[in-house]
């Protein structure tokens, strides 16, 4: 069973840089898409970013395209999205996701972390 867990939130000022961090356990991750969701309460959960397997072919959400960047670092089995140029509207959960299956920014992914709080405010 594939076990995801997230850190690197917390509280940024606007303008601000987090790095999230996604480890993976359970199994390799080379073979498994990526992906990060945020989700607010009271609103669906927004795809932000994917990568893929071999090439590492990467999709973002308009709403961060220029500002987030998302890695992956098999050897390590870790996932990463660095978020720059952070906006009071990238508050929220985010999540990460895996699946064997390309899913871009669908949220139908088998595998999900728990989530991590990133809240931007002066």
């Amino acid at each position: 069973q594939l076990q995801l867990v997230e850190s690197g939130g917390g509280l940024v000022q606007p303008g601000g840089s987090l790095r999230l961090s996604c480890a993976v356990s359970g199994a390799t991750m080379d073979v498994y898409y990526m992906g990060w969701f945020r989700q607010t309460p009271g609103k669906e959960r927004e795809g932000v970013s994917c990568i893929a397997t071999i090439g590492g072919r990467t999709n973002y959400a308009d709403s961060v395209k220029g500002r987030f960047t998302i890695s992956r670092d098999d050897a390590k089995n870790t996932v990463y999205l660095q978020m720059n140029s952070l906006k009071p509207e990238d508050t929220a959960v985010y999540y990460c996701t895996a699946d064997r299956v390309d899913k871009l920014l669908y949220p139908l992914y088998d595998y999900w972390g728990q989530g991590t709080q990133v809240t931007v405010s002066a």
